[in-house]
């Protein structure tokens, strides 16, 4: 999805951020080494993607027309229309010229889109690579040259007096942009002067975004030595889930080692990215650390400040109680960090293939609709997944919508785990709602990060119900009701620490820079509260926020999982007692992308995020798996 550039409050920002710093995929020809032979023989042949139907290569005559086509694109723009918006809006026919400016625009974002998310999906593909990242680099300068020639458009646009502006929307041709305008117009009161706006755009290169191409980097070549073996963060993370107790701790305490060993790197980071935010939040007059984020959600901050008390009030009985639970199964009363997310004893072990997976995903997407099984089966008949575990990949998974004229990518890191098939279940649930929304453009398609978790989190639910009802086993229906339950944890209470984490280390950094033991004294602190007294935090723990990429890429993102999720209970919730037509009213609420707020897309569910008691009943849902998981004994 799109996020604003923090360079100006503008829903578009060439897709910049989106397309080059949350990147999701890479080029096949651009691949590292592939995954061992070992792995290969237990997950099946890994999917990697063809990113041809973007561009051939990094060195594609194409790439280097398109960027010399975009700079002509933009600067015969800004001759076009730059002083014009005001005068040429309020004349008759207005809404007809602007609506042709608006198109002209949303062609430049387009192709931006695709330039930008090439570059992007290559670096995530491999970011230690010394051609790429020069690649990744370029085009990214290149982009943020160009579009300095727009940056008047949205500024000028939001001056235009809303009575002349709601007269020209009368023309079907401009209604049709209405969303857009609308929603862009609600960042009228935090625009800046244009020439601040152009500093403050042009420095991001040299700025946010170099200390998050840094971060990138330093992550991706970090080795840890695990058992005399040099492994990269993904799998050294993915031992943290192995069966063997000793690999786990092994494991956690590398990546301590390791972490500890770059600990000045990351706090300079992290510091330096705090004072960016807080000086571009000062000058545009947020009042919250969190508010610039709020208004990009398009979400009220009443709202998300109910859901943190609610889910924070919950702990109790949700990761406290599960994790007592999850410790006595160990017969234990405490367990260490490193076994918080260790498979059950009587878990059902082994590698699930991925064809297995992929079965296992599309049986229930089609149970649910045939349309969006079609469409996620796409990801896998077109090659629009890259899953192996590489050496120098991006860690963890992400679903990239690139552009409306193109299509999403896929990067998983496939390890055969149950936990991996439910990530392939969130992400293609991104990719369907992708896919779905591209129809709005490129300028309506995106959709606050809000409500595009909720399509992956249903995706996840809706493979969790039907492996469920096959599982006739009662200790495997145990074991994957409790692997359920802190799948939830992870994304409700864990994501709602992280996001108390980030106001703590944020608010301090006002008062000046934080060292690392401090920056990790606040992490141990949300950490303690939300695991709760089951879970026996050990030296090196403190060092943990080190990887977290959201805290770098997207400040204040997290608690939108936590919103999905909780969304995404009431909502199954209704589906299970609902009439025939849900599933078409949901295909319909992801269709409408960025064109419609979150409290109009929920109320055909009849669901309404502003009640107080609708956070509670979303948390009554874990609680209640909970109960279940405590009856089994």
């Amino acid at each position: 999805m799109t996020s604003r550039s923090k360079s100006a409050p503008n829903k578009s920002a060439l897709r910049k951020e989106a397309a080059l710093r949350k990147p999701t995929a890479q080029r096949k020809s651009a691949a590292a080494k592939p995954a061992t032979k070992k792995a290969a023989s237990k997950t099946g042949k890994l999917p990697e993607w063809n990113l041809a139907d973007l561009y051939s290569g990094i060195d594609a005559p194409e790439v280097a027309r398109d960027l010399t086509r975009m700079d002509a694109d933009c600067v015969a723009f800004e001759t076009d229309y730059k002083g014009k918006l005001a005068e040429n809006t309020a004349r008759d026919g207005g809404g007809k010229w602007l609506a042709e400016a608006i198109r002209r625009y949303e062609a430049i974002d387009d192709l931006a889109g695709r330039l930008g998310s090439y570059a992007g999906l290559v670096h995530a593909g491999d970011s230690v690579d010394p051609a790429i990242s020069k690649f990744y680099g370029d085009v990214s300068e290149r982009l943020t040259a160009a579009s300095v020639h727009l940056l008047f458009f949205s500024l000028e646009l939001n001056r235009v007096d809303d009575d002349v502006i709601e007269r020209a929307m009368a023309e079907p041709e401009l209604g049709h942009y209405r969303p857009w305008i609308e929603d862009l117009r609600k960042d009228k009161p935090y625009q800046l002067e244009d020439r601040v706006e152009q500093l403050f755009h042009e420095k991001a290169q040299s700025g946010y975004a170099a200390w998050n191409r840094l971060f990138d980097q330093t992550i991706s070549s970090l080795r840890f030595k695990v058992a005399g073996k040099e492994l990269a963060i993904e799998p050294t993370l993915n031992l943290l889930q192995d069966k063997v107790g000793d690999k786990r701790k092994a494991a956690a305490q590398a990546l301590a080692k390791t972490f500890k060993d770059n600990e000045r790197t990351f706090a300079l980071v992290t510091n330096t990215l705090a004072k960016d935010k807080e000086i571009s939040d000062r000058w545009r007059g947020f009042q919250d650390v969190a508010d610039s984020r709020h208004l990009n959600n398009r979400v009220e901050r009443e709202v998300v400040d109910a859901l943190v008390a609610s889910v924070r009030a919950a702990y109790p009985k949700l990761s406290h109680r599960y994790y007592a639970l999850k410790a006595g199964w160990f017969g234990k009363k405490k367990l260490a960090h490193w076994d918080r997310n260790a498979p059950l004893p009587f878990a059902a072990s082994g590698t699930i293939a991925w064809p297995e997976a992929r079965n296992m995903v599309l049986s229930a997407y089609r149970g649910f609709s045939p349309r969006m099984a079609e469409i996620a089966e796409r990801f896998f008949t077109d090659r629009w997944i890259d899953a192996p575990v590489r050496p120098g990949k991006a860690p963890g998974a992400f679903s990239h919508p690139t552009t409306p004229s193109a299509h999403p990518y896929v990067l998983m890191n496939y390890q055969g785990k149950p936990r991996d098939v439910m990530t392939l279940a969130h992400e293609l649930g991104h990719g369907v709602h992708q896919v779905l929304a591209a129809k709005n453009g490129a300028l309506m398609a995106p959709t606050p990060l809000t409500l595009a978790e909720t399509a992956s989190v249903f995706g996840e639910m809706l493979t969790f119900k039907r492996l469920l009802s096959q599982t006739k086993n009662a200790k495997q229906r145990q074991a994957l009701l409790a692997g359920k339950v802190e799948d939830m944890i992870n994304t409700v209470v864990r994501q709602i620490a992280f996001y108390s984490f980030e106001r703590a280390v944020h608010t301090e950094r006002k008062n000046g820079e934080l060292t690392a033991e401090r920056i990790g004294q606040l992490w141990l602190s949300v950490q303690g509260e939300s695991l709760g007294p089951a879970i026996e935090i050990k030296l090196g723990y403190e060092t943990f926020w080190m990887y977290i990429p959201h805290f770098i890429h997207s400040p204040f993102y997290v608690y939108a999982y936590a919103f999905g999720d909780c969304l995404v209970n009431s909502l199954y919730a209704v589906y299970e007692h609902a009439a025939e037509g849900f599933a078409e009213r949901y295909l319909d609420m992801l269709a409408a992308g960025g064109t419609k707020h979150y409290s109009e897309l929920l109320k055909p569910f009849g669901l309404d995020a502003k009640d107080p008691k609708f956070w509670d009943g979303g948390l009554s849902v874990i609680a209640g798996m909970i109960d279940e998981l405590e009856a089994m004994g």
